[in-house]
């Protein structure tokens, strides 16, 4: 085939075809994924072998389409799974197994919505050779020495005009005669992110669950690495298998991991998961220190479509009545650590959510025994302002103090209103339960003898709230978690 000239070797034509059946329909985008990632691969060895090809390779995504001629009569107490209005409408998809049980209720619901079905077939979105390998083979380190034409020249590489976040910023203007935007992303914004989380965490992304704690520091980690080696190895919890770094899989009933291999060295922002079916369990990841890596973490995480993701670390207690170790529930924030700003300008409110506040706040009542006015002692519900100056203390004192008291924040940390603020952004509930470990305006500043004490006493309760927060939101239906609050008045059907 010749397109402007040139010669493109293309897989076998593979018809679009309609499906009422949503399990059906995602059986047709697995196929249609499968035999276009396997040609590009097939050609890939070719080269190897003889050095040239006959000419240019190309492959495409599968793509979902439907098109609809009418308003159609809306749950509304449903925030996805339609349209807006009658108009064709289509994504690209990669990896179509990695997401069936996502896809299928998409569909599903999209179906049910509309009364009409829809097409799946190729689309005209290539798949870059890179992504053709789900396992991130690094191809041009296999094929530098072996020819002299560039691989741009064979075959596609990633695209950065359809990797960018304008559809779920807000800013896609599709051009005339194109398809308005079914999902938040596009196959290839996916790919790039299921690409880069094994780099970050050292986990694949298939062990991630849809409920996601960050934290800013390892004793959390460690906490959380000890409790699930001791629910895994006693069985019965309904968690199948932990996960960690190195894709280091310990079964449940066992006490040793029967797959993976640790790495030599732990990644950036290790990540580990009590897997549970349907993607159901836990997964913990530690951000470390700053607002660039909370950014970078959830960016990325987003593409899976978790259902809630809180931040439980640190925080500088900003108020003389606080004391060390008490917890501050964030129903709002003063975003000035800058990551955003061109993605979500600063004047947007990110609201607080409530079944996450509400699983936050009982939460917190169950594990320390206080309920009703006497949680006041331990916990404040009020405003966190994020930074991106670890050492802001050593400031002019005046100004910063002027503005976190004119925003009533009562706390100040360099991670939470970026998670929050980009789970606003992608449309994944958030929530924020931070614990005081300092109080540098009143004198009481994060000294090593002091954090160890208090590191011993609080982790492991902050550590269960989270936990128990976590297992309240699983209890509620996938529909009820997805707040309307997230999503405006023209979003894609997809959640």
């Amino acid at each position: 085939m010749k397109l402007n000239g040139t010669h493109f070797e293309r897989p076998r034509p593979i018809p679009a075809e309609r499906f009422d059946d949503a399990d059906k329909a995602v059986e047709r985008l697995e196929m249609i994924y499968e035999q276009h990632t396997a040609f590009i691969r097939d050609r890939f060895q070719a080269l190897l072998r003889n050095k040239r090809l006959r000419g240019r390779v190309r492959a495409t995504y599968p793509a979902i389409r439907i098109e609809t001629s009418s308003y159609a009569k809306i749950d509304s107490r449903l925030s996805y799974g339609h349209v807006a209005g009658p108009g064709s409408y289509a994504t690209s998809v990669t990896q179509p197994a990695l997401f069936r049980n996502y896809l299928a209720e998409q569909i599903r619901l999209l179906i049910k919505a509309h009364g009409t079905s829809v097409e799946i077939g190729p689309s005209e979105e290539p798949i870059p050779l890179h992504f053709a390998f789900p396992d991130g083979i690094h191809v041009e380190g296999e094929i530098a020495d072996r020819i002299e034409v560039p691989l741009r020249d064979l075959f596609d590489v990633p695209d950065l005009a359809v990797t960018d976040d304008a559809i779920v910023n807000g800013t896609f203007i599709p051009a005339p005669g194109q398809a308005l935007p079914l999902a938040p992303f596009t196959a290839q914004r996916v790919d790039y992110s299921l690409h880069r989380l094994p780099h970050y965490t050292a986990t694949a992304p298939e062990h991630f669950q849809n409920f996601v704690i960050f934290t800013n520091y390892q004793f959390y980690v460690d906490e959380f690495v000890a409790r699930a080696r001791r629910i895994i190895a006693e069985g019965g919890s309904g968690y199948a298998s932990l996960v960690e770094p190195g894709n280091v899989v310990t079964p449940a009933g066992r006490k040793r991991p029967v797959a993976g291999t640790p790495p030599p060295r732990l990644p950036q922002m290790p990540a580990f998961h009590l897997v549970r079916e349907g993607h159901t369990g836990l997964t913990m990841v530690n951000i470390g220190v700053g607002p660039s890596n909370a950014k970078t973490i959830t960016d990325h995480i987003a593409v899976l479509r978790p259902h809630a993701w809180l931040m439980l670390g640190h925080c500088a207690g900003l108020r003389n009545t606080q004391a060390l170790g008490d917890y501050v529930l964030a129903h709002g924030y003063v975003r000035e650590d800058h990551v955003l700003d061109a993605d979500l300008p600063t004047w947007l409110p990110i609201p607080p959510l409530a079944e996450v506040q509400v699983a936050l706040e009982e939460a917190v009542a169950e594990v320390t025994g206080l309920e009703g006015f006497e949680l006041k002692r331990i916990m404040r519900t009020g405003t966190v302002a994020t930074i991106d100056n670890r050492n802001w203390e050593l400031r002019d004192h005046k100004e910063p103090v002027q503005r976190f008291s004119q925003s009533r924040a009562v706390a100040l940390d360099m991670e939470s209103a970026t998670i929050a603020a980009n789970g606003f952004r992608f449309r994944v509930p958030y929530g924020t339960l931070l614990c005081v470990s300092d109080k540098p305006l009143h004198g009481e500043l994060k000294l090593p003898g002091m954090a160890s004490d208090f590191y011993r006493r609080q982790v492991g309760q902050h550590l269960e709230i989270g936990i128990r927060a976590m297992e309240k939101l699983r209890a509620m239906a996938p529909e009820r978690l997805h707040s309307r609050k997230l999503r405006s008045f023209q979003e894609t059907a997809f959640q």
